[in-house]
């Protein structure tokens, strides 16, 4: 890692097989572990905290304090986890009082240009296609697809393997397992595809799609159709999960199918 042209502050923890290519800046108060490369023109700032085997394009901005003026020099984090791969010009923020940090979980793809702002909770194994920006304390879970230039509202929550298509503006929680599309943002059916790629049998995809019928197909408001859904459906980790999500919303839910028509 010894790169004459890059500069690394000696208060940083770099492990010894991580490689900084010219021109890259490590400030100090960053951690950065093994196997991990960091392209040319990178910036790491403090309280940065990246895993092992990542890998950071140029022109990325990672623990930059937050855009948030109530910021006043909290020692706050950017944690990125192991195996992550940011793309060009990508910025993510450190944490203020809120959270203490933001958090990029294991194995997540982060395409050039992405936002994801302050106090950020992003889960394993999601894909943020360009563009795609997240205002601050929103909480993402595992295996989550943004399409490219998708815009998520601060304080909102994004289920498990939810897809959101391009250019969507979400300014409510979008529950799990769900394709989110149009504008408004609707409910446009399950991520099916999604779903068989990562092994979920076709009898689970199957009572998934049960239990959005149920939700957002059959006219019933949402403790309605919670209350049938517990009453005549198996419990399940899946079912349970997703009813905990729409109980637990603080913004609300996104609505059910919408047609213009």
């Amino acid at each position: 890692m010894n790169q004459p042209l890059a500069y690394v502050h000696p208060g940083a923890k770099i492990a010894k097989n991580v490689v900084i290519e010219p021109f890259a800046t490590i400030h100090n108060n960053v951690v950065i572990g093994e196997g991990t490369w960091i392209g040319s023109n990178v910036t790491i700032m403090e309280g940065a905290r990246i895993g092992k085997n990542c890998s950071i394009f140029p022109g990325a901005v990672i623990s930059a304090i937050p855009q948030d003026k109530k910021f006043d020099d909290e020692d706050t984090l950017t944690v990125i986890g192991d195996n992550t791969t940011i793309r060009e010009c990508v910025t993510i923020n450190r944490g203020t009082t809120d959270r203490q940090k933001t958090v990029v979980g294991n194995n997540c793809w982060i395409m050039a240009y992405c936002h994801i702002a302050h106090d950020c909770i992003v889960g394993d194994n999601c894909i943020f296609s360009n563009n795609s920006t997240l205002a601050g304390h929103i909480n993402v879970g595992d295996y989550v697809v943004l399409a490219g230039m998708a815009a998520i509202q601060q304080f909102c929550n994004i289920g498990n393997h939810a897809f959101i298509t391009g250019g969507s503006l979400v300014r409510k929680d979008v529950p799990p397992y769900v394709k989110a599309g149009r504008e408004p943002l609707s409910y446009v059916g399950i991520n099916s595809i999604g779903l068989r790629r990562r092994g979920f049998s076709t009898d689970k995809i199957r009572e998934i799609q049960n239990i959005y019928r149920i939700l957002y197909q059959k006219n019933y408001n949402n403790s309605q159709a919670i209350a049938i859904i517990e009453a005549e459906m198996e419990a399940t980790a899946e079912r349970d999960e997703i009813l905990e999500f729409i109980k637990n919303s603080q913004r609300g839910v996104m609505k059910g199918y919408f047609s213009s028509n």
